[in-house]
């Protein structure tokens, strides 16, 4: 995600799970455990938002239908959840935020519910008609309804345009505000999407467009299919006076995007870089991890944003730098560099954005570099000389205290520019090449990064080096430049 400011997030206390211990002894037969069903958790533990997700289950899959109304902003949903017990349970959690619910059913039947407030939004307890036993598969069918505008709890993820429509911007803890879902980076899950659009409105989301159902009323039902694992922070949905352009990689990945009506002129020589900026990621981390890519440039968003195979961008992120240059394409590969890591590679819990983020703006440095634009190193240092005092308000790049700050994006790219200038270019370049692929299509912790990097280059002395610049106090020394110092 690349912002304008910085997006403080309510820390908490992180929630230890307590082991049962066995007794000594050997039983003289195994026995199965006794079916003891008790509600799910309403949080997992994440050390930044500890209320967010769920425990007692994992979601395979969601299958969302979503009627909205442009200008009005009302709309409805249905969405069907896939999911596996992983206990015993007699209730369970998902996350809601501004709903109203009008049923919900489990395994098909009708099942007694309630909705409370939460720390960062609603809490929608279910209680099926019979307990579920562990690693039971089951489904859950919800029905709501609510509009876009309406008051929430938490933050919200709705971002209106001058069209009357909408785009969803969910980072990091605003998915609930489309959806009740199991909001936390660690349950990633397959979609299916079923998003109406009036007469002049073009539906977006994630993954691929399948087909599209026309309506008696002139609207349109367009159906889209996310066959790899998405986080639901992740989610891009939205109903906007849009207009598809399409092309491909220079390897013949499929290419969508979605322009303003009416500035298709000005917005396809921007969305064409995107071929040039595929070709030049993929040669240092490989193939690119989904079926399909693209933008959606809306006036409703001010920022820019990951979206997973589709990322937001505000209009006015394209305009010429100072020079003239076309400065915005380090934006777009910055968001890219976020499809291998943070929308692939996902982060298990918040904790660990920094290595979401410091790629993505190492990598987008080194792309302005190599186009004359701008200068790493001149970056870093200046990065260095202020982030002792980053670490003492903000936590270090590896434990920050909230998500959004200087310490896990240009502090992220800190450790990494140190990491290659430790162990050189191409010992580096095959550390991150094999980690996106070691852990594609799943979740990772800081921990797994620095047992990854000893691995693949075989020096026990890395661990030390990591961890002194993802947790310590101060800077280390930077490999190479003894001669930068931090200024506060």
């Amino acid at each position: 995600m690349t912002t304008r400011r910085s997006v403080l997030a309510l820390g908490g206390a992180t929630v230890a799970a307590a082991a049962a211990v066995p007794a000594l002894g050997t039983p003289a037969l195994a026995r199965p455990h006794p079916f003891a069903p008790e509600p799910g958790s309403d949080g997992v533990g994440d050390p930044l938002f500890p209320t967010l997700g769920n425990g007692g289950y994992q979601v395979t899959h969601y299958d969302l239908t979503f009627d909205f109304t442009p200008v009005t902003y009302d709309f409805t949903g249905t969405v069907k959840i896939s999911a596996k017990a992983t206990q015993d349970l007699s209730a369970f959690n998902l996350d809601t935020d501004g709903h109203t619910i009008d049923s919900v059913t489990v395994a098909g039947r009708p099942a007694r519910w309630e909705l409370t407030s939460g720390q960062s939004g609603q809490e929608l307890t279910v209680t099926p008609a019979r307990p579920l036993r562990d690693h039971q598969a089951f489904t859950v069918e919800i029905r709501y309804r609510g509009n876009g505008k309406a008051p929430r709890l938490g933050l919200t993820g709705w971002n209106f345009g001058s069209d009357g429509g909408f785009a969803s911007a969910a980072q990091s803890s605003r998915a609930d505000t489309f959806l009740p879902c199991n909001d936390t980076p660690s349950d990633k899950a397959t979609w299916t999407f079923h998003i109406s659009a009036p007469k002049g409105f073009v539906a977006t989301a994630n993954g691929e467009l399948t087909h599209r159902t026309p309506r008696a009323d002139g609207s349109t039902v367009w159906h889209f299919a996310l066959r790899e694992r998405m986080a639901t922070e992740l989610i891009g949905i939205a109903v906007v006076k849009g207009t598809y352009l399409y092309g491909s990689s220079h390897r013949g990945l499929p290419l969508r995007h979605i322009v303003p009506q009416g500035q298709e002129d000005t917005y396809a020589p921007v969305v064409a870089r995107t071929a040039d900026h595929l070709a030049w990621l993929e040669a240092k981390f490989g193939r690119y991890p989904f079926s399909v890519y693209g933008l959606h440039i809306y006036d409703g968003y001010t920022d820019a944003l990951e979206n997973q195979t589709l990322s937001l961008f505000a209009t006015s992120w394209f305009k010429p730098n100072a020079q003239g240059q076309p400065g915005y394409e380090t934006t777009m590969v910055h968001e890219l560099v976020h499809q291998w890591f943070g929308d692939s590679v996902t982060p298990h819990d918040w904790q660990q954005a920094w290595l979401n983020e410091g790629p993505a703006v190492y990598y987008a440095g080194l792309y302005g570099e190599e186009r004359g634009w701008s200068v790493l190193a001149d970056k870093m240092k200046a990065t260095y000389e202020k982030l002792d005092a980053v670490r003492a308000a903000d936590g270090p790049p590896g434990r920050p205290d909230a998500l959004g700050g200087t310490n896990i994006y240009d502090g992220g790219a800190l450790v990494l520019y140190a990491l290659n200038l430790r162990i050189g270019g191409r010992a580096f370049d095959k550390v991150m090449r094999e980690w996106v692929k070691r852990y594609k299509d799943s979740t990772y912790t800081t921990e797994a990064f620095i047992r990854h990097t000893v691995h693949v280059t075989r020096d026990m002395s890395l661990d030390g080096f990591l961890r002194d610049w993802l947790f310590g106090a101060v800077n280390p020394p930077m490999p190479g430049h003894p001669d930068w110092k931090a200024t506060a």
